[in-house]
């Protein structure tokens, strides 16, 4: 992050949320920014909160309390065409890519041109396959369907129609689950490089701190509910902190206690 994107107002600002589903206090706290053009990581373990947070941003979910503003503007709750406005700001993809099988890949890419831009086919298909090129896909996989796909392409397929629509901010959803090492390194160097061609904000959660370490500018980690540290990807083996250590290094041993059922 440059001296000059550190100065401007954050993208996305995110200031005492809460959220509860009846007494499990999922979201407890959390303060986070995010600056225009940075890449921003969440780790943390399973329900630590890491989708609900991505959802109360998208409007998905309504926090029970706190403020969450993209581009200054007050997200929480906006609803009807004020909410489909942030939207349309924003690209996400998804853990499992998300694709819907009864439609093509193109048909897949070019969604949201054509349901969110009323865009023609056509013109939306030309698009589509510009962009499945933009992450090493062939035009001959457009006509193909999603069940034909190996699982590196679903994912390829989803990053095309994440950036389809031009947004300025992406979200990335647990981007090399299901990947192989090697398929798990070329995925995220696409999210850079279609990232910084975009020139969009990211905003990411993922367990898979290789992966982490490739995309990010920052690491946020989650935990009860509130976010523990923050600081540079670079500097995240020197954290200081006792249960960032733990997660990264993936141990059993620590201050994190797994719920383990004896058997």
């Amino acid at each position: 992050m440059t001296e000059s994107t550190a100065a401007r107002p954050p993208k996305i600002e995110i200031r005492g949320l809460y959220k509860a589903f009846g007494d499990n206090f999922v979201l407890n706290g959390v303060d986070l920014d995010v600056a225009t053009g940075e890449s921003v990581l969440i780790i943390g373990g399973s329900g630590s909160g890491k989708s609900v947070l991505l959802k109360c941003i998208l409007g998905l979910l309504q926090p029970d309390r706190g403020s969450i503003k993209v581009d200054g503007q007050e997200v929480v709750g906006l609803t009807g065409r004020a909410l489909d406005e942030v939207r349309r700001k924003i690209g996400m993809l998804f853990q499992n890519a998300a694709l819907f099988d009864s439609f093509s890949v193109w048909e897949n890419v070019a969604f949201g041109l054509m349901q969110g831009q009323q865009m023609d086919r056509q013109e939306a298909k030309v698009i589509a396959m510009q962009k499945l090129a933009s992450v090493g896909l062939s035009t001959d996989v457009g006509e193909l369907y999603p069940a034909e796909l190996s699982g590196g392409m679903r994912k390829r397929v989803g990053l095309a129609r994440a950036i389809a629509t031009e947004p300025e901010i992406i979200f990335f959803d647990e981007p090399t689950t299901g990947l192989d090492p090697i398929m798990g390194d070329v995925i995220d160097k696409l999210i850079v490089k279609c990232c910084k061609e975009l020139g969009a904000t990211a905003l990411s959660i993922t367990h898979d701190m290789a992966s982490a370490r490739r995309i990010s500018d920052r690491i946020a980690m989650l935990y009860k509910g509130k976010i523990i540290w923050v600081g540079p990807t670079a500097s995240i083996d020197a954290s200081g902190n006792e249960y960032v250590d733990q997660f990264i290094k993936g141990s059993a041993e620590g201050p994190i206690q797994m719920q383990v059922l004896a058997v």
